[in-house]
This record gives C-alpha cells, sequence and structure tokens, in this order.
C-alpha cells in the first residue's frame, strides 16, 4: 500500500490500510446497520481478499467493494449469499465527489493481491468473539466457545422439543452449521449432526426457530458465524456432504407451504422462491 495507516473513511465505516491487511473499523450511530456495530471492527489480511470492485452506488454515491475468498470468513461462509446488500461488511460507500481517491485506494490495494488462488482452505478472518446469545422464537441460544446450548421457552417450543428437553452440543460432535436468515420464510439456526436428512426445524432438537421479532441477523449470524469457524478449527480437513430430503418430506412441506400461501400468509415472492429451494433439495 501508499503509507501504512491511511485511512479512508466513508458511510458507517472507515478503511485503515496497513502493510498486509485492512482494518475496517465500523461506526456505532444510529443509522449505522446493527450487523456493523456489533462486529465493531474486523481484520482483513489481504490474503483473504479475492478482488476489489469500484461501481456506482445509489443517490450520488459509490461502493468500494472487497470480495473475500471463498472460504476465507466465517461470517460469509455461513451466511451463504443471504445478507442484504446494505448489510454488506465488506463494502465501503463514499460520496461520489471521492470516487477519484477509491479508485486510487483499490488499485493500490488490487496490486498487493495475487490472482488465481481459488479457495482458502481455512478461515483467514477471525470469528466474532465468544460468548454469545441470542433469543429465537422457541428457545434460547448461547456459545462459549466449546458447547452450543439451547434452553427451550414454554411459549414457543414444539412438543418434541419439550420432550427432549434443553439441548447442549461439544464442538466436537459437530459438522458445521446451517443459517437461514429471519429476514426470509422458514428462518432458523441448525446444528448439523451427521449426514442423516434432518427432520423439520421446529421438530429437531438442534435447531432453533426465529420469527418476527427473533433470532435478529446481528445477533443470530455472528453467533452461526463463531459456531463454524469453532467446528472447522476442530476438524479442519472434514468435508460433509449435503444430506439430500426425502422426498416424501418434501412433498408434504410443499403442501403445507400450498396451505399458508393459500392463506394469504406467505406471498407470492416467498411462496415461489420456498418452493423452488425445496425442490432443489432432492
Amino acid at each position: 500500500m501508499s503509507r501504512m495507516g491511511d485511512v479512508l473513511a466513508g458511510f458507517h465505516a472507515a478503511w485503515e490500510f496497513e502493510s498486509d491487511f485492512v482494518r475496517i473499523r465500523y461506526e456505532r450511530g444510529i443509522r449505522t446497520p446493527k450487523l456493523f456495530q456489533t462486529l465493531g471492527e474486523r481484520r482483513i489480511p489481504f490474503e483473504a481478499i479475492e478482488t476489489v470492485t469500484l461501481a456506482p452506488g445509489r443517490r450520488g454515491t459509490v461502493v468500494l467493494r472487497m470480495v473475500p475468498r471463498p472460504g476465507a470468513d466465517p461470517l460469509v461462509e455461513v451466511a451463504a449469499g443471504q445478507l442484504k446488500e446494505g448489510s454488506d461488511p465488506y463494502q465501503l460507500v463514499l460520496p461520489a465527489e471521492r470516487e477519484t481517491l477509491a479508485e486510487y485506494y483499490a488499485d493500490e490495494l488490487s496490486a498487493q493481491l495475487k490472482q488465481d488462488r481459488g479457495p482458502a482452505e481455512r478461515f483467514l478472518v477471525a470469528a466474532p468473539e465468544v460468548p454469545l446469545r441470542f433469543k429465537a422464537y422457541d428457545g434460547k441460544a448461547t456459545f462459549d466457545g466449546k458447547t452450543v446450548s439451547f434452553r427451550w421457552f414454554w411459549t414457543g417450543a414444539s412438543s418434541a422439543k419439550w420432550k427432549a428437553g434443553d439441548q447442549s452440543f461439544p464442538i466436537a460432535d459437530l459438522n458445521g452449521v446451517e443459517w437461514r436468515s429471519p429476514e426470509v420464510f422458514e428462518g432458523h439456526l441448525r446444528l448439523l449432526r451427521g449426514a442423516a436428512p434432518p427432520v423439520p426445524v421446529d421438530q429437531d432438537p438442534a435447531a432453533v426457530v426465529f420469527g418476527l421479532g427473533y433470532g435478529p441477523v446481528h445477533e443470530s449470524l455472528p453467533f452461526a458465524a463463531a459456531v463454524l469457524s469453532a467446528v472447522r478449527s476442530a476438524r479442519p480437513t472434514a468435508v460433509i456432504p449435503a444430506a439430500r430430503r426425502d422426498p416424501a418430506d418434501i412433498a408434504e412441506r410443499i403442501r403445507h407451504l400450498g396451505e399458508l400461501h393459500a392463506a394469504g400468509l406467505v406471498t407470492d415472492e416467498e411462496f415461489t422462491v420456498k418452493k423452488a429451494e425445496l425442490l432443489a433439495e432432492l
């Protein structure tokens, strides 16, 4: 980079360029996305960056964005493309009049990146620090770095979860984590164990269900990222293939989805997207 310690400040965040990493400091203002406020500060090694882009933004802005290498950041890995554009922790939005300056830094940073490195073999960006906790619709989830625990709420948990009782899962017993954003239909966090086809999340004692006001992105996503990072650290070479659902289970879930759609509880767009997701699991 040009000079160690150079700072480029934008809306909601500032990037500080060091010799071999970019330090992102997120603002804590009332208009700053809550996910940014939760993250606070992140250290992104050049090794974790695949490319840098600069593009026009909305209403007289430009957007400088770092694109992380696949597998380099547990937060991006577990989000799996579900974050809204405004909540992308790798973008810096600047006034359009600073485009020339942003272009300069984009070129400087790009010059530091190696080409065609492919997916990272391990996480290169630190996961959110533990302990972490959040409230889902049917229970409270906590993670201390070694064990994930679910404590069920009698007002929301299914009879299957009550029968199973409160749960504790040592990291050594897990293969991964599945996070479905609370901002879409059937949001949840599920702990993956073995290759057996999972049961519906409301019946699965290894999963908590989100809902309106429960499991918000800024709480449940850092939680999921920290769990995934711990699992990968315990089993750095483990590769677990995704389990396929029973066709009968898929058919039943599509039927139920159709009932919700007919009752007006699911929009046309949600119905189309979710149906496609279910069919893709066959």
